[in-house]
């Protein structure tokens, strides 16, 4: 089939679809993400938009939908009112010329508005079905009152992250009620989550099946190219049973309202299932992680206490024979002894401080660690936190889970967590959100394998910054989580090590 005729049959299909649910409100209304969700990072990319904080009460405004390189020639706008504090945003969404979804590729079948918050979190407002020009209307309800919107092409319409295939955009206009806000980074599925890895050519649509029934095939086999099957068998098969009623559905030519409703379930179903397996994947990886820098932990030590024993057993030896050797004579022996003594003495120092060297090193390939007279300060950045949140991210607990790999080898250590913010915002605020993210540190810790009796945690605010705070690359500095090593088992400073800046 050639790609015209494709996209027709694409085309004439939406537009069954649309006319079916032309005066439904969105199909999906607002499920707020966090930005990762158990995804790894590997399967995600990021982009920048722009967002405006609506004003409340001054009656409906609107917005420019700006059409991407991947939106070709088309247009929209949206229509945005608060009309209290109380009540949710109302968005009415106008699109004119935009191409089917599979024009962009055989995985993509539909469109998906999403909202997107200041602070990069993102919602799935509901999908955009579009009639044979390629028009199409939507209206849902945020809860957000400041945020930007965009348009995605998506595989089926229950996905949880947009797709980085943005076709619209929003855009102020001159005259649009608001103010403008940065969006920080938000994060976009790539592509390659979604392309079908047993069917790379995609589907034949049929222009009189519903649309929904291909979007319901479509998720189920994304579900399984993700290992769903495998990683999330209890909540596959409800998605593969749903898909059989759905056919069954299809074969007894029943209302077309009951296919769609079974063809919307398994969607559901199988988004879910590749959400689950997605993050069962990633937890299995994260245990691999850990359960190697521990394995990797152990067998250092035990090398060492082999190691030991060896040269105690040497010394002993040497001593026997010393002393054999000198009992005829007492001040040569007690001259002996103390000799021995001191050796012994500077040999556990000298034993301390390859310990304080070796987990120097380890600690950092984890994290940044110096060594100070304090003990080995780990440093968390504020990039393992979201901004202004105590919430550890799934990057900083990878970091902690091989911390504690190491640490669980040596019971005598002794961890205090510090929490630092920069000086912008207010004194209590800052000291409650060092001292909740020292807090959070500690408690995964403790989850972790540690003795919460050899932990302690401490907020200390804007206080002791590292940096300049009148720069943004020195308020970055300043934002973070010290975790101090100590211990007898350790000693003292490593010869020539320095504490850092502001200490």
């Amino acid at each position: 089939m050639n790609l015209r005729k494709k996209r027709t049959i694409v085309t004439m299909l939406v537009c069954c679809a649309f006319l079916a649910v032309s005066t439904a409100k969105a199909i999906a209304q607002q499920q707020n993400s966090q930005p990762n969700q158990g995804v790894p990072a590997s399967a995600l990319t990021t982009k920048t938009v722009q967002a405006v904080g609506y004003d409340v009460g001054t009656g409906s405004t609107k917005v420019d939908l700006i059409a991407t390189d991947l939106g070709g020639g088309a247009s929209g706008q949206a229509k945005v009112e608060i009309k209290s504090k109380a009540d949710r945003a109302s968005v009415d969404i106008d699109v004119k010329g935009l191409k089917p979804a599979s024009s962009i590729g055989a995985e993509f079948l539909t469109y998906v508005v999403w909202v997107v918050t200041p602070e990069g979190r993102t919602g799935n407002t509901g999908e955009l079905l579009l009639n044979k020009n390629g028009d199409g209307k939507l209206s849902a309800t945020t809860p957000a009152q400041a945020f930007s919107l965009i348009v995605t092409a998506e595989p089926y319409f229950a996905v949880r992250i947009p797709s980085e295939m943005v076709v619209l955009q929003s855009q102020p206009r001159k005259g649009t009620q608001g103010r403008i806000f940065p969006v920080a980074d938000y994060k976009l599925m790539k592509r390659a989550q979604y392309e079908k890895l047993e069917n790379p050519l995609g589907m034949t649509p049929d222009p009189k099946t519903p649309l929904f029934v291909y979007e319901a095939r479509n998720a189920v086999e994304i579900a399984k190219s993700r290992l769903a099957d495998k990683y999330a068998p209890e909540v596959f098969t409800k998605a593969e049973g749903s898909l059989q009623l759905m056919d069954n559905s299809l074969q007894g030519k029943a209302d077309n309202s009951a296919i769609i409703a079974n063809a919307r379930q398994t969607v559901q179903f199988a988004e879910d299932a590749r959400a689950v397996s997605v993050q069962r994947q990633e937890a299995e990886r994260i245990e691999k992680e850990k359960e190697a820098a521990a394995a990797k932990a152990r067998s250092e030590a035990e090398a060492k206490a082999s190691a030991e024993a060896a040269e105690a057993k040497r010394k002993s030896d040497e001593a026997a024979a010393e002393a054999k050797q000198k009992a005829d004579a007492e001040i040569a022996a007690q001259e002996s002894a103390r000799k021995q003594a001191e050796e012994q003495r500077a040999q556990a120092e000298r034993e301390k401080q390859q310990l304080r060297e070796r987990l120097l090193e380890q600690f950092n390939r984890v994290l940044p660690t110096t060594d100070t007279d304090r003990g080995l300060v780990v440093n968390m950045g504020d990039v393992l936190f979201a901004s202004g949140k105590a919430d550890l991210s799934t990057d900083a607990k990878i970091a902690l889970a091989k911390l504690t790999g190491i640490v669980l080898n040596y019971p005598t250590l002794r961890l205090a967590i510090g929490g630092y913010t920069d000086s912008t915002g207010s004194a209590e605020f800052n000291q409650t959100l060092s001292q909740s993210r020292a807090d959070a540190v500690l408690s995964y810790l403790v989850t972790q394998g540690l003795d919460a009796g050899v932990l302690s945690s401490q907020g200390y605010g804007m206080t002791n910054p590292v940096a300049d705070n009148s720069t943004t690359q020195g308020r970055q500095k300043n934002r973070r989580v010290e975790i101090v090593v100590s211990g007898e088992v350790i000693g003292k400073q490593i010869k020539g090590s320095q504490a850092p800046a502001g200490e």
